[in-house]
């Protein structure tokens, strides 16, 4: 789950301002693929641990990696993320699942242009489809960050 590209451009009115549609089908798409990084904070290792019924230290030493002075969920060698069930390809703490997994497709790099929503709707099978997101909406996911 990269987010290399630009960030949304700061205009009077971002391209997206009617809104944008999502109804996430919990493929895995989005937990799968190239390494990156899902940061966490404290909080949402807590939910997850809780999620799973772990102890949170028991938790963090299975799925926790630090980056830098951040903390990320690990993953597996091939970039999935080690919460994806691999038979299944469901998120096993969906309900408690990170900010930037919430968040997700309105990230910056997702927005930035509306070619950058196509790209995304060609990968994402739930981008573009289902319920509209309003402009207020979109920004407070976009500006979202770890707890």
């Amino acid at each position: 789950m990269k987010n290399s590209k630009p960030a949304v451009p700061q205009s009077a009115t971002p391209w997206y301002a009617d809104g944008l549609s999502f109804a996430c089908t919990q493929c895995g798409d989005c937990c799968s693929g190239e390494p990156g990084y899902v940061y966490v904070g404290q909080e949402e290792i807590d939910a997850m641990a809780d999620a799973l019924s772990m102890k949170i230290q028991e938790f963090e030493a299975a799925f926790v990696r630090p980056v830098g002075r951040e903390r990320s969920l690990k993953e597996y060698d091939d970039g999935d993320c080690i919460l994806l069930d691999r038979t299944t390809r469901r998120c096993r703490v969906y309900k408690a699942r990170p900010t930037q997994c919430r968040t997700w497709p309105f990230w910056d790099s997702n927005l930035a242009r509306p070619a950058d929503w196509a790209d995304t709707c060609a990968v994402c099978p739930g981008a573009g489809i289902g319920r509209v997101y309003s402009l207020d909406e979109i920004e407070t996911a976009r500006k979202a960050k770890s707890v």
